[in-house]
């Protein structure tokens, strides 16, 4: 015991001094393409993605086709939702600065060609957001530019083939070493073509159009063992479309499933969770590893899209082993569950009330004064974010200087997310894990390993909301 003492001691006059908040990273730039109108969810995801407007830096909205809308775009439909967000702008600059004004996002409505996949790439069938997407790539701008597809991406395709043609072959991997394109299956025919043309290119993907098998069906799917209201019609009634301003009016109905696209861009609100350079670690998109997919093992989905042999590894589905830590009546406010989750989905849908409740406070700001509504809180970690540690040695982590800006009591949870390092023996952190300090032990390690381990602070606000801070222990062997 007088040696953990120690080790904690020493570990603490090492790291502990100020109180280190969370730098703020850059904002992710995106560009969305979008088949709106083939399915109602879209409109439901902009409604969604122009409340984080502050957030993230939208470059393009771009109307596309897709299997399930072939030869039209309807760029004035992603035109009235803006229309909506600019009744409600004055008010969410209540209570965070940095909105953007209605204005500024129309001027960012594009539209692709009206065709079909790979009929809309190859001479003379350059678009306007396909010119868009290369003007906003050539700028000079040091940040990664995201392309969050929600239906085809042939607009992507016919950009990339022009850079192609019309750039030396050093010029064109500098353009094209700055794209991450996040999309939502394969709903046409030029995605395959993308990834086996363009090997190099940073590409999330649950490949081909099995639905039933993608990560980002973890938003909308109803499964057995948890509680799925936030994503049923009656909570989206009442805390997104009803009574919250002419923004929340503008979110449809259900029609096939809630917000399908949406995953497409979770994984880059900063959150102190996600980290979208690295869809490895997990995040509210869900969690991704760089393979090379099985095509034997490919189903074929129900659309029009065929799928086909991946030729290089691509960032697609990865597993999780999931246990939950639930609400206890008594003594412990939460406790482990007994019951594990095994499975692509559970990347995405572990999170999933969190960002449902953190959607339903800024669909209030649409209409409440700062004071009657919930913000974030503000976790603060006084230690350092990456630490090195040696096999064995103790270490203490802390938040208990966290704060929130409506003054609500806090929750706090550590827990190993082990799927997102390299370590993969057992490892636990002290108990209780619903302290503001916590200590642990370094696993005994032969070479360098990585654990992560996620603190949550959740506030006692309505709805509650949610943020992280990632601690990633390097071990060093001793």
């Amino acid at each position: 015991m007088t040696g953990i003492r120690l080790s904690i001691a020493i570990f603490l006059i090492a790291f502990w001094g100020s109180d280190v908040p969370a730098q703020s990273p850059p904002k992710n730039r995106v560009i969305i393409l979008t088949d709106i109108e083939a399915d109602p969810d879209d409109t439901q995801s902009l409604v969604r993605l122009f409340l984080y407007s502050n957030q993230i830096d939208i470059k393009g909205l771009v109307a596309t086709t897709s299997c399930w809308l072939t030869d039209e775009v309807n760029p004035e439909s992603i035109v009235k939702v803006i229309e909506a967000y600019g009744k409600v702008q004055p008010n969410l600059l209540k209570h965070e600065k940095g909105f953007p004004g209605e204005n500024e996002l129309l001027g960012l409505v594009k539209s692709g060609l009206p065709k079909y996949g790979m009929t809309g790439v190859g001479e003379g069938l350059d678009s306007e957001g396909s010119e868009w997407i290369i003007q906003e790539l050539e700028k000079d701008d040091d940040r990664p530019l995201w392309i969050s597809v929600w239906g085809g991406v042939n607009t992507l395709a016919q950009s990339l083939f022009k850079i192609e043609k019309t750039n030396s072959k050093k010029k064109a991997k500098e353009l094209i070493s700055k794209l991450r394109v996040y999309t939502i299956s394969d709903q046409d025919d030029s995605g395959l073509w993308i990834r086996n043309n363009f090997p190099d290119l940073f590409y999330i993907v649950s490949p081909g159009d099995d639905y039933g098998s993608a990560t980002w069906t973890g938003i909308n799917g109803v499964f057995n063992g948890i509680d799925n209201s936030t994503i049923s019609n009656a909570w989206l009634s009442e805390h997104i479309q009803q009574g919250h301003g002419p923004l929340g009016a503008a979110y449809p109905d259900v029609s096939w499933g809630v917000e399908g696209d949406t995953p497409a861009f979770l994984s880059l609100i900063p959150n102190g969770l996600n980290n979208a350079e690295h869809p490895e670690w997990g995040g509210w998109g869900g969690r991704y590893e760089l393979y090379q997919p099985d095509f034997s093992k490919t189903k074929e989905g129900g659309s029009i899209v065929r799928i086909g042999p991946e030729t290089r590894p691509i960032w697609t589905n990865a597993t999780d082993h999931y246990i939950r830590y639930i609400p206890d009546a008594y003594g412990r406010s939460v406790k482990k569950d007994t019951t594990v989750f095994n499975g692509y989905k559970e990347t995405l849908w572990r999170w999933r009330d969190d960002f449902q409740h953190d959607f339903a406070a800024r669909m209030d700001w649409n209409i409440m004064p700062f004071e009657e509504a919930n913000h974030p809180p503000i976790p603060i970690v006084s230690h350092p974010e990456k630490m090195s540690v040696k096999s064995g040695e103790s270490f203490m982590l802390d938040a208990s200087n966290s704060t929130d800006p409506d003054g609500d009591s806090l929750s706090f949870l550590w827990f190993p997310y082990p799927e997102a390092g390299t370590y993969k023996g057992e490892f636990e952190l002290s108990q209780p894990e619903n302290a503001h300090r916590i200590h642990g032990v370094a696993p005994s390690v032969n070479k360098a390993e990585t654990i992560h381990i996620i603190l949550r602070v959740t506030d006692k606000g309505t709805p509650s909301l949610s943020r992280y801070r990632r601690i990633i222990l390097q071990i060093e062997p001793k």
